[in-house]
C-alpha cells in the first residue's frame, strides 16, 4: 500500500492498494482507510456516512460478484471532495447480470440494474447497492466491457456511452466535502415511511433503451420486473416519441394488471404526453410532469 496524509494545508491525501479478493472484508478495509486518513475528523458526518456506504457496497460487489482474484482500490481526499476508484479484472458487471438473468445483451442488463432489486445473488443481496450508490454521490461512473454509465447529481440524470473494451469492472465515486444531503434522505425518497421504509419506489430513465418507442414488445422490456415496486417514475427526458402500442401497454395494460402500482410519467415532451393522454386519462395521482 502507498498513502500520503493530509496536513494542515489540506493537501490531497491518497491511499492506493491491491487487495486479494479471497478473505477480503470491506468493513475491515474501510476501517483501515478511516484511521489512516482520519476521516472522522476531516469529513462532515453526513459525508462520512455517504462515503462509507458507497465504498463498502462497491467493494463488496467486487468481492462477491466479480470472480476476480484481486482488485485495486484508490481513495482520495482533497480540500474539495472525496473520491474512490475500485477496479477488478473479473467477468464484468453487466455481463454477470445478463448471464444470470438470461438477458439479450449487456445494455439491457444496465437498464435492469438501474431499476433496482436486480442481483445475481438474491439469497445474499437485495439488489440495492448500485441503485442507491449512484444517487448518493455527486458523480458515479461504472465502466465494464464497452459500456460506461455516468450518474451526475447536479443534472439528476444518467448518461451512457460506448467505450473501448475494458476487461472486468471499474467504479468511480465522488462526493463534495461541502455536500449537505444525507444518506437517509436519499433512502427516504425511494424507501419512504409510507412503505415501511422498504425499497418500493424507483425511477427508470426510459432513454437508456432507445429514444423512440413504438411496439408493445419494447414496452414489455421496459416494464420487466417493475411489478416488484409500488410506485414507478418513468423519466421520458430525451425520448422523442412513443407509439400507440407502446403507450397502451404501459399506461393501460400494465396499469390494469397491477392496479396497486402507481406510474408517474416525468419530463414528457408534448408528443409523448399527448400519446399518454390518448391511451389513459390523467388522474391526480399520475399527473405527468414536464
Amino acid at each position: 500500500a502507498r498513502y500520503s496524509l493530509a496536513g494542515k494545508a489540506e493537501k490531497p491525501a491518497t491511499i492506493a492498494r491491491l487487495l486479494p479478493i479471497r478473505d477480503c472484508d470491506e468493513d475491515r478495509v474501510w476501517n483501515q482507510l478511516a484511521v489512516q486518513l482520519n476521516l472522522e475528523r476531516v469529513l462532515r458526518p453526513n459525508v462520512l456516512a455517504i462515503v462509507r456506504y458507497a465504498f463498502t457496497e462497491m467493494l463488496n460487489n467486487a468481492i462477491d460478484h466479480s470472480q476476480a482474484e484481486r482488485c485495486s482500490i484508490r481513495f482520495t481526499v482533497t480540500s474539495g471532495f472525496v473520491s474512490f476508484d475500485i477496479r477488478d479484472a473479473g467477468i464484468g458487471l453487466f455481463h454477470s447480470i445478463a448471464t444470470k438473468h438470461s438477458l439479450p445483451d449487456e445494455e439491457t442488463a444496465l437498464v435492469e440494474l438501474l431499476k433496482g432489486k436486480t442481483t445475481t445473488m438474491p439469497e445474499a443481496h437485495a439488489g440495492e447497492g448500485i441503485f442507491f450508490t449512484s444517487r448518493i454521490g455527486d458523480a458515479f461512473t461504472v465502466r465494464s466491457h464497452r459500456i460506461q454509465m455516468e450518474w451526475k447529481r447536479a443534472k439528476h440524470d444518467v448518461f451512457v456511452s460506448q467505450q473501448r473494451h475494458l476487461a472486468g469492472t471499474a467504479i468511480h465515486f465522488t462526493v463534495h466535502r461541502s455536500a449537505r444531503h444525507k444518506l437517509e434522505e436519499v433512502f427516504g425518497e425511494f424507501a419512504p415511511a409510507e412503505y415501511d421504509f422498504q425499497f418500493q419506489k424507483t425511477r427508470v430513465f426510459v432513454k437508456l433503451l432507445r429514444h423512440d418507442y413504438v411496439s408493445r414488445s419494447e414496452a414489455k422490456r421496459l416494464l420487466a420486473n417493475l411489478e416488484k415496486f409500488r410506485e414507478i417514475s418513468l423519466d421520458f427526458r430525451d425520448v422523442r416519441s412513443v407509439g400507440q402500442g407502446f403507450a397502451d401497454e404501459v399506461f393501460r395494460v400494465f396499469a390494469s394488471r397491477h392496479p396497486g402500482i402507481m406510474i408517474h410519467p416525468e419530463h414528457a415532451s408534448p408528443p409523448v404526453l399527448a400519446m399518454i393522454k390518448h391511451v389513459r386519462p390523467v388522474t391526480p395521482s399520475t399527473t405527468p410532469s414536464q
